[in-house]
């Protein structure tokens, strides 16, 4: 694709409904489907993508372009969080994830080389995180907020000239993403994972299950009204999600306008016993076709996002024939809906009064019509406010809505706890304590809202997590333990490098307190000391191990305060004793590669973060010295940067990806038995 635009060209677009993980069954398909009514110009991924479980299954192999993808894809976050993998993919990237998969921002709006303007509101809704948050919320949070949707409506209402781009960038959802209409705010289509709460309203084929809050979102509304999307496409509403077209509607002020929305079943995902609900719709759209020129769809209703005035003009197009290829869904051909409601139509006499025989809806008034109902205010009965849990008002008229914490923001909600303070007074971006710290996510990341913590049962390194890999646990001491990694740098058994086998079970290991804090310079002060001396402990011994087997170790310790809060613990490796010298120059050279510097007094830098909650990668180099790397707020750090100097250093680039290293269950154990062994002699924390 080019992102030069071209009058009056047409495009072929197939919208699919939530992925929730199946890739290559997924693009198979679509595959298929273009084999047999294509050729496709580009491909629209609605609702959720990755799945609640994206972290493992297919995605290692979609990322590494081992899925092919045979058209440009463009895909949203949705229910859940996207993987860390794939944000990193996003950063680094700009926003291609694999070959011809695109990642939409929360707030995406780009233009096509057929000049179509393309929409995207991520996430899903929750009340409470949507009035609380003070920013727009990353992709590491499955939720957006008000600042989100303000962000969204900014770019679909600011214009400027298309850019052109080189061919070779053509498919860059980020060059595309600098490219808008330069004629209209109006936008062709429009993706989202929840629905306008107006979108119902004067629809005689509207589904009966829209009764969940947070899929039937009001905030939207405002969204539609501001961009008259010709198509909007959102994730089907139920379990499973339901497929569902809802009657084309006109906007009498753009000349005719006619908007379609349509929900998606799933394709991923559990349907149960029953068919699997429509999850794809294939259509042909044309830019800059004029609505005044083509003929309005017999099945017409009135526009629930405006007036719900229908003038005899505008009711006379429901006798026209709909002759327009436009909109036609060439794949199953013309779909007729059900016949136009006949409610009465909201003409106001003198007075302002609705015609005879109206009723308001919500009080059965005649005085009235709903949109001018003094009950509108009144919340439903029932309803509980969010905010401060009592009846009788609507949150967006809560008292405390705007209350204050004693840092001048906003009071958290019951039960909130400040995680880099511990305070029950304030939110995390209130908080002096973490704004005194560095954010290594940048700017998209900040201020997401009510941190949600790893709960012990939940993290991988507690011992209380009953899915904790405890056959890898070599040895428990009174405040840490130690253990094999899953994916562990040195290969063994078939895989072995015959230079880098030296101790026994691999030897790269992990230190890990055994209480439950984030880092370790958030360990407190009154805690922290038994918890470091063991920690020692446990390197001398594995310093004097790696010396018997002619190694050395390197200490790696990644200290990141997140909004999931994490384990502390520090990665061990064993290098061979010839590469001892070699260390430091890998981690300059590879660091000034990335954009990483060390700090000049390592110690001091330490201490600085520890005293103020900074984050910081610190490696211990095989003769004690340390090099410690300050993460700023404004720099992007990659988890994975020791992992990958390491990998380099040992000739090993192969085994960067932890995932692609796993080994089966009883491997493990044979490899944490060889180290258990040949640690003994050395464990003094068992004495």
């Amino acid at each position: 694709m080019s992102t030069t635009t071209t009058t009056n060209s047409s495009a072929k677009v197939l919208a699919v409904g939530s992925a929730v993980g199946s890739y290559k069954e997924l693009f198979a398909k679509v595959k298929a489907i273009d084999a047999k009514h294509g050729k496709f110009d580009l491909v629209l991924c609605v609702g959720d993508f990755f799945g609640p479980d994206a972290e493992g299954g297919e995605l290692p192999q979609l990322l590494n372009d081992e899925v092919e993808v045979p058209i440009p894809c463009y895909i949203m976050q949705g229910e859940h969080p996207v993987p860390q993998a794939a944000i990193e993919k996003f950063a680094t990237s700009g926003s291609e994830i694999c070959k011809n998969v695109f990642l939409m921002s929360k707030s995406g709006l780009f233009t096509t080389s057929q000049g179509l303007r393309i929409a995207c509101l991520g996430g899903k809704f929750d009340e409470r995180v949507y009035f609380t948050s003070e920013a727009p919320l990353g992709f590491s949070d499955p939720y957006f907020s008000q600042q989100t949707v303000d962000k969204l409506l900014s770019n679909i209402t600011t214009t400027s000239a298309p850019s052109t781009s080189k061919k070779s960038q053509a498919q860059s959802l980020a060059a595309l993403m600098q490219s808008t209409s330069p004629t209209s705010h109006l936008v062709d289509i429009l993706i989202s994972n929840v629905w306008p709460a107006g979108v119902g309203r004067e629809s005689t084929s509207a589904p009966s299950a829209f009764k969940d809050p947070n899929h039937i979102v009001h905030q939207l509304d405002d969204v539609v009204r501001r961009a008259m999307p010709r198509y909007h496409f959102a994730c089907g509403a139920g379990d499973p999600p339901q497929f569902w077209e809802r009657e084309p509607f006109v906007w009498e002020d753009e000349e005719g306008r006619v908007s379609r929305f349509v929900a998606l079943g799933a394709f991923g995902g559990n349907s149960g016993a029953a068919k699997k609900p429509r999850w794809f719709y294939a259509f042909t759209i044309a830019h800059n076709a004029s609505s005044s020129s083509q003929q309005k769809p017999a099945s017409v209703t009135a526009n629930p996002f405006t007036s719900r005035t229908m003038t005899s003009k505008s009711s006379s197009v429901h006798k026209r024939p709909f002759e327009t290829s436009e909109s036609q869904n060439f794949i199953f051909g013309d779909v007729q809906q059900a016949a136009n409601n006949k409610r009465p139509r909201q003409e106001k006499h003198e007075g302002g009064k609705p015609p005879e025989g109206y009723k308001c809806r919500r009080c059965e008034s005649t005085e009235h019509f709903i949109s001018d109902c003094p009950e509108r205010t009144k919340p439903p009965e029932g309803y509980v406010c969010k905010i401060c849990n009592v009846e009788g008002h609507l949150v967006r008229d809560c008292p405390e809505r705007h209350a204050t914490g004693d840092t001048g923001g906003r009071r958290p909600p019951k039960g909130y706890v400040c995680r880099a303070c511990a305070s029950e007074l304030h939110l995390i971006q209130d908080c002096p304590v973490a704004k005194q710290s560095s954010n290594p996510r940048g700017p998209r990341n900040r201020d997401r809202g009510p941190p949600k913590e790893i709960d012990p049962s939940e993290c991988w390194f507690c011992l209380s997590n009953p899915n904790v890999a405890k056959h890898l646990i070599v040895s428990i001491g009174s405040e840490c333990y130690l253990t094999l990694p899953k994916g562990q740098i040195i290969p063994t058994g078939e895989y072995a490098h015959a230079d880098n086998t030296r101790v026994p079970g691999g030897g790269h290991a992990l230190i890990v307190p055994i209480a439950h804090f984030p880092t370790l310079p958030a360990v407190p002060p009154d805690v922290a000391p038994p918890i470091i001396a063991e920690m020692d402990k446990y390197k001398a011994g594995l310093r004097n191990l790696y010396a018997k087997h002619g190694c050395v170790p390197v200490v790696l310790e990644v200290s990141i305060l997140t909004a999931k809060g994490g384990h502390a613990h520090v990665a061990i490796v064993p290098v061979p004793l010839h590469l001892k010298d070699d260390v430091e120059k890998a981690f300059l050279e590879e660091g000034k590669q990335a954009g990483i510097s060390f700090e000049e007094d390592a110690d001091e830098a330490l201490e600085s973060c520890t005293k103020e909650q900074g984050n910081y990668f610190r490696v211990d180099l095989p003769d004690g010295r340390k090099m410690v790397h300050v993460i700023k707020q404004s720099e992007p750090f990659r988890l994975q940067f020791g992992r990958q100097v390491v990998c380099n250093l040992l000739n090993m680039p192969e085994r960067l990806d932890w995932k692609l290293c796993a080994q089966s269950e009883s491997e493990e154990k044979d490899d944490a038995g060889a180290f258990k062994s040949a640690f003994a002699p050395f464990d003094t924390t068992q004495e």
